[in-house]
């Protein structure tokens, strides 16, 4: 009788226990994902609404004659595009680029654009990947990001090169949008394990900035790159924070809201330790900068606020359930939303009236602090127990030095590997060989039986 009587005592705690978790979930905002971040300066944000826009360039037919007008003194020079690829050019390899000299600013741009719905192209990229599947570096990447990656090295090496030894104060920057963020992602880190091939370019001119990215890279991975590679999500943008595979997200984009809350509910149940000690689990690379500008149960939207950090735990672990989850990702959005947040930043330092010297001087402090945060993130990685992490021998983390495991199964599945790692038994010339083949016009086109193995 007794136990027939706790049956619905047991029903109401479980209903609790669902209602509780469901009241949760829909009270988590994109704000709690950065809450405890620091405020980025202007100095730091400077180059993400610029690079927006020379990402959108890449979406135009004629630059001279722009379909999407920038604000009066933004827009591109066209007298300064070094190149253009599209669709034709790639032939599918990988999404269409610019490569930009940008002079007012002393930078070599080279941007990708987002994923396009009409070309199957891109989704074959996308689809090329299993998790588990492709090692880079001690973790894992996207494969067929990886492969784009470096079909476009090998394919620019050598202008990359010419630009950089004659510009030698210039730095090196990779910026993406959504599907191109993977591909500028792991660009960066092929380019840092390669340095020699472009004229031993120093660690410190390369940057990366992945705008609205995919979850490319395995935790090591984002947090040991993070010197040279920045993220920026806009608010409740779901790319970042869906653990999903890419390819599973593009076979459902119809169903997308209903994918997104089953994968809510999914990584809901899963244990943060559990998730963070798989190495096999993909996260967005890098330093992450959040565009806030909602805040909950208020209308409307708010003057942006951006938070940076190079978090461990806790990295947009959790699906935003928003009807904004998708307009959020648009590289337009995200443009105006930037340049709004680093006009408001502009704004409060000419309020204070900063003397230059000080500017100065706040810069350097600023480096001092981005570095101690990187190797408190490193540790970090160390104490939660992730997979392959560690502390970087030097003060600006240049890992290809550090020992690895040399068993077949760590060394014989990564095809980009360091050069120094793998001088001795391989070149790049053979390794290019190896993972290419030429079709009947010269292009270069991946071995099939290379990516079966992979």
């Amino acid at each position: 009788m007794s136990i027939l009587c706790g049956f619905p005592l047991l029903e109401c705690v479980y209903c609790l226990a669902c209602a509780r978790w469901a009241w949760k979930r829909c009270l988590h905002t994109a704000g709690h994902d950065s809450d405890t971040w620091g405020l980025a300066t202007a100095e730091e944000f400077e180059p993400v609404p610029r690079l927006c826009r020379y990402i959108l360039a890449v979406y135009e037919d004629d630059i001279r004659q722009p379909l999407w007008e920038p604000p009066e003194g933004y827009g591109i020079n066209p007298d300064w595009l070094v190149l253009k690829k599209s669709y034709e050019n790639t032939q599918g390899q990988a999404p269409p680029y610019i490569l930009y000299l940008d002079h007012d600013h002393m930078d070599i741009v080279l941007a990708f654009r987002g994923l396009n719905l009409a070309k199957e192209s891109d989704y074959a990229v996308l689809l090329d990947n299993k998790l588990g599947k492709r090692k880079f570096d001690g973790g894992y990447v996207h494969n067929g990001l990886l492969n784009a990656a470096g079909w476009v090295l090998h394919t620019e090496r050598e202008v990359l090169k010419d630009l950089v030894l004659k510009y030698p104060h210039y730095t090196l920057t990779f910026a993406g949008h959504s599907l191109g963020s993977g591909v500028a992602a792991l660009l960066t880190m092929l380019v840092v394990q390669n340095r020699d091939k472009l004229g031993d370019t120093d660690r410190r001119r390369i940057r990366c900035y992945a705008i609205a990215p995919a979850r490319c890279v395995s935790l090591n991975l984002a947090v040991r790159y993070a010197d040279v590679i920045n993220s920026v999500v806009l608010q409740d943008d779901f790319l970042p924070r869906t653990a999903t595979p890419l390819e599973d997200i593009f076979k459902s984009l119809f169903c997308l809201p209903c994918l997104l809350c089953l994968r809510c509910m999914r990584d809901t149940c899963i244990p943060e330790e559990k998730m963070i000690k798989d190495p096999r689990r993909l996260y967005a690379p890098g330093r992450l900068y959040h565009i806030v500008e909602r805040k909950p149960f208020k209308m409307g939207r708010f003057p942006p606020v951006v938070r940076t950090a190079v978090p461990v735990d806790g990295r947009f672990e959790h699906i935003v359930l928003s009807c904004n989850a998708t307009s959020d990702h648009a590289i337009i959005w995200i443009e105006r939303e930037a340049q709004r947040a680093l006009d408001i930043m502009l704004e409060k330092d000419h309020i204070m009236e900063i003397p230059a010297k000080q500017r100065m001087e706040r810069q350097e402090t600023l480096a001092k602090e981005k570095s101690e945060e990187y190797r408190a993130a490193l540790q970090r990685a160390v104490k939660l127990a992730v997979p392959h992490a560690y502390a970087p021998p030097s003060q600006y983390g240049t890992f290809d030095d550090e020992p690895w495991d040399n068993s077949p199964e760590s060394s014989g599945e990564s095809s980009f590997g360091s050069s120094r790692k793998t001088r001795g038994k391989e070149t790049w010339d053979e390794l290019i060989d190896r993972i290419f083949d030429k079709d009947e016009s010269g292009h270069l086109v991946f071995k099939m039986s290379h990516s079966r193995d992979d």
